[in-house]
């Protein structure tokens, strides 16, 4: 009937959008064989399928991949996918939880950095923190080379249980305080800030900024502490 035809009609447009970001999904990494992507397809187009309500959104390709490449299952990834998603989904656009991240970013850095907070309100008030965007819908995953991905992944996972479920937001204050002299010196606003950030990608050193991000974690404890 007419449900079933629109069923299948929402289906289509939505297996248009995997294709097109499975043939360009991490491209110049070795495993994406052509079999390989064909698994990448198999497992967004079930997940699809299954989620209907939801549809496929630009980045989930992203959040599949390093799963695959790791687990090289199509049924487990799929499986981890699906959990990841639990956490993740909200980060889309069908979800609120962006605007939430926005609003805690904000607060945090006028605690922590109030000089950084008076140079981005002055600058054209980029304190909405959009040039995050990217950051927190995919965990970070294209800021980063496809071995810190794991590890940055592994923190942000493991810190939901141990120290915070919004252990992201320190990561993302870390990454703006590593770069923060040169973010003052240059005096940027929203348009530089997101071209420094985007001609950064894959150059950070997760190493000291998964550091930084314990440090701020810490830091904001002790001012809680000594309130």
């Amino acid at each position: 009937g007419v449900l079933q035809t629109e069923l299948l009609d929402n289906f289509g447009l939505n297996l248009h959008r995997i294709e097109k970001d499975v043939q360009r999904c991490d491209r110049n990494h070795w495993f994406f064989t052509p079999d390989n992507l064909d698994k990448l397809r198999n497992i967004m187009c079930t997940f699809v399928w299954e989620h209907l309500e939801m549809g496929y959104m630009q980045g989930m390709c992203d959040l599949v991949a390093p799963l695959l490449v790791i687990l090289q299952d199509e049924a487990l990834t799929y499986s981890c996918f699906g959990q990841l998603m639990t956490r993740m989904a909200a980060n889309f656009p069908t979800g609120g939880a962006m605007d939430t991240h926005f609003a805690n970013m904000r607060s945090l850095i006028q605690i922590l950095d109030s000089e950084m907070f008076e140079l981005m309100h002055q600058n054209g008030d980029y304190t909405h923190f959009y040039f995050c965007y990217r950051w927190f819908l995919l965990d970070f995953k294209r800021e980063l080379v496809y071995e810190d991905i794991f590890s940055m992944w592994e923190c942000i996972w493991a810190a939901g249980k141990v120290a915070s479920p919004h252990f992201v937001l320190f990561i993302a204050l870390a990454l703006v305080q590593y770069y923060r002299d040169i973010i003052l010196d240059n005096s940027m606003d929203f348009t530089d800030i997101i071209k420094f950030f985007n001609e950064m990608a894959e150059h950070h050193d997760a190493k000291v900024i998964l550091r930084m991000a314990r440090d701020l974690v810490l830091q904001l404890q002790t001012l809680i502490d000594n309130k």
